[in-house]
């Protein structure tokens, strides 16, 4: 069976490397139960370092509006150019408020 692909940065995700389920919806902004997808954990880290939960549940709360984020887009082109076993050895950058 082949590996899932994280449809963050459409890397592969091999079984040996950290993955998140990330809730599409945040779980304290009523996400609990709703769609979750499988992501690199490096890539899961990215996300929620650039994002409060109040804007994932407003304004990006699909991987296509994930995507379109210009911080989320420099990352994407920026960690397409790693192996999918890449781990950061640092935590995400902060978020701007």
């Amino acid at each position: 069976m082949p590996d899932p692909i994280c449809p963050l940065c459409e890397r592969p995700i091999p079984p040996d490397v950290p993955q998140s389920r990330h809730h599409l919806i945040p779980r304290l902004k009523g996400g609990k139960d709703g769609p979750t997808v499988l992501l690199h954990h490096v890539c899961h880290k990215e996300i929620h370092s650039c994002l409060r939960e109040a804007e994932l549940a407003r304004d990006y709360n699909t991987i296509e509006t994930l995507r379109d984020h210009p911080h989320l887009q420099k990352f994407i082109a920026w960690v397409a150019k790693r192996p999918p076993s890449f781990q950061s050895r640092t935590s995400g950058g902060r978020r701007k408020r």
